[in-house]
């Protein structure tokens, strides 16, 4: 199974530190993310759904913050039916979302134009999404490391 993301083709950012060989853009980091998102980086509530056809499920938060950890920019959220945000990144130009896969279809509806910036402060007062996000950066650092 072949996976992607929403604005795969014009995510032209770079990292802030090109010194790894292995992280030279975001095609680059979604690549090694593939074998870094589990059910274990993924949202509590949505574990039951995630799966390895599925990785991007209930990792949109983690994978932004992380993403803008190694890129800069900012963290933005789409509004969801159920009160939570579905976060994606603009670094620069390049307005792009490592996790939208886990909409299927449904990911043509979201709408990434006004949409609010997040917060890290906010999302990791939640220890669940702080651990999360750190075993997540933990597992790409040791993937680099290889």
């Amino acid at each position: 199974m072949t996976h992607t993301f929403y604005g795969i083709e014009t995510a032209t950012a770079k990292p802030c530190d090109l010194r790894n060989p292995k992280l030279q853009s975001v095609q680059d980091l979604f690549a090694i993310l593939l074998h870094c998102w589990s059910a274990e980086t993924c949202a509590p509530r949505l574990r039951q759904e995630w799966s390895p056809e599925n990785p991007t499920k209930g990792q949109c938060s983690i994978t932004a913050f992380l993403v803008q950890d190694l890129f800069g920019g900012q963290v933005y959220g789409i509004p969801l039916e159920d009160g939570n945000f579905h976060c994606y990144n603009v670094v620069g130009e390049n307005l792009f979302d490592l996790t939208s896969e886990q909409f299927g279809e449904r990911a043509k509806t979201l709408v990434y134009e006004q949409t609010p910036a997040q917060s890290r402060a906010v999302h990791f007062a939640k220890e669940e999404k702080r651990l999360r996000y750190e075993l997540l950066k933990e597992r790409i650092a040791v993937y680099l490391a290889e």
